[in-house]
C-alpha cells in the first residue's frame, strides 16, 4: 500500500485526506479526513482577486494540514486547486504561499480535470451495485462551480459551469454588503434563473437525461442529507450513500429559502460555515433533480479528495 496525502483547496472550503490507497482491493482506508471552512473565494467573482483575508485563513489551513501530513509520514502529498483560484488575477500569491508552508505546488486544474477526480471518487466504489442502475450522473456543487460527468466505468462526458453556492449566494443574495435575511423569493428567482442557464449550457456537453443514477457530492448535498436524516449532529459514515427523494430535497430546499439566518444556524448538523450559502446551494441540487427528472439522489462522501488520491497511489 501506498500512504498519499491530497488537498483539495477549493472555493469555500480547504479539505485533506490521508489515507493508504491498496490497487489490489480498489480501497482508500482513511487515516485522517478533515475540512476547514476558509472562503478563498471571498469576492472573487466580483473583484476577479483572492482577497488578503481570505488567502490568510486558507493558509492557516495549510500549516495545520502540513503537521498532520508529517505525522502520519505520507510518502507522496498533491494539493489541487478548483474554482475560486482558476478565476482569480492574483492566483500566484497563492501558489507561492501554498508552495512555502507544503513544499509543492498547487495545481491549478481544470474544470475538466476537477470532474474527472469527482467521477472516479464517488463511483469507484459503486461498480457492480445491482440497485443502481449505470450511467451515473456524479454531480459535484462546490462553492464556485458545479461539475456534471456522465460515465460507467469511466468518464463519458464532463462540463464545469459556474452556479457553486458561493457564487450563487454572493452575485443574487447579498444586500448592503450582507445575505439578506432572509432573502425574498424574487431574489431566489434570479438564483434559479442562473442555475437554469447554467444547465442548459451543461446539457450541449453532457447527456444529462441519458443517466440512470444521480451521485450528489460536497458539502451543500452532505448537508441537505443531514438535515433529511434529523441528525443531531454531522455522521459522515450515515451520509455516505444515504439516498434521499425528491419530495425530501424540495420540502429541504424551501425551509431553507424560507428561513432566518438564525433558523438555519440552528439546525443541529449545519456547519457555520454554511449557514449563508447552503440555500443556493440546496437550490442547485433541486434543479438538477427537476431538469433530468431524478426520482432520488445518491449521496457521496467519497469525491474529489479520493479521485485525487487514486491519482497519486
Amino acid at each position: 500500500m501506498t500512504r498519499v496525502a491530497a488537498v483539495d483547496c477549493g472555493t469555500n472550503s480547504i479539505r485533506l485526506l490521508v489515507a493508504d490507497a491498496d490497487p489490489a482491493t480498489g480501497k482508500l482506508v482513511d487515516l485522517d479526513r478533515r475540512m476547514t471552512v476558509v472562503r478563498l473565494g471571498q469576492g472573487v467573482d466580483r473583484t476577479g482577486r483572492l482577497a488578503p483575508e481570505a488567502l490568510e485563513r486558507t493558509f492557516a489551513a495549510c500549516r495545520e494540514y502540513a503537521a498532520v501530513i508529517e505525522e502520519h509520514g505520507a510518502e507522496r502529498l498533491r494539493f489541487v486547486a478548483t474554482s475560486a483560484s482558476r478565476d482569480a488575477e492574483n492566483r500566484d500569491d497563492f501558489v507561492r504561499g501554498v508552495r512555502d508552508i507544503l513544499g509543492v505546488d498547487p495545481e491549478v486544474i481544470s474544470g475538466d480535470q476537477e470532474a474527472e477526480f469527482s467521477f472516479t471518487g464517488a463511483t469507484k466504489e459503486l461498480t457492480g451495485r445491482a440497485d443502481l442502475a449505470t450511467p451515473y450522473l456524479v454531480v459535484d456543487i462546490g462553492g464556485g462551480s458545479t461539475e456534471f460527468v456522465v460515465g460507467t466505468d469511466s468518464v463519458r462526458a464532463a462540463r464545469s459551469v459556474d452556479i457553486g453556492c458561493v457564487r450563487m449566494t454572493e452575485r443574487h443574495l447579498v444586500r448592503d454588503g450582507a445575505v439578506a435575511d432572509p432573502p425574498s423569493p424574487e431574489l431566489f428567482d434570479a438564483v434559479r434563473a442562473d442555475i437554469e442557464a447554467a444547465l442548459d449550457l451543461a446539457g450541449r456537453t453532457v447527456p444529462l437525461t441519458e443517466a440512470r443514477t444521480l451521485v450528489g457530492l460536497a458539502g451543500s448535498v452532505t448537508t441537505v442529507a443531514a438535515i433529511a436524516l434529523g441528525l443531531d449532529e454531522y455522521d459522515s459514515e450515515a451520509i455516505h450513500h444515504a439516498r434521499l427523494s425528491h419530495e425530501q430535497v424540495r420540502a429541504i430546499t424551501h425551509r431553507l429559502m424560507t428561513a432566518t439566518h438564525a433558523e438555519r444556524a440552528a439546525i443541529p448538523a449545519m456547519h457555520p460555515g454554511r449557514v449563508d450559502v447552503i440555500a443556493s446551494g440546496a437550490l442547485v441540487l433541486l434543479s438538477i433533480m427537476e431538469r433530468i427528472g431524478a426520482e432520488e439522489v445518491v449521496v457521496s462522501e467519497h469525491d474529489i479528495l479520493d479521485g485525487i488520491g487514486w491519482s497519486i497511489a
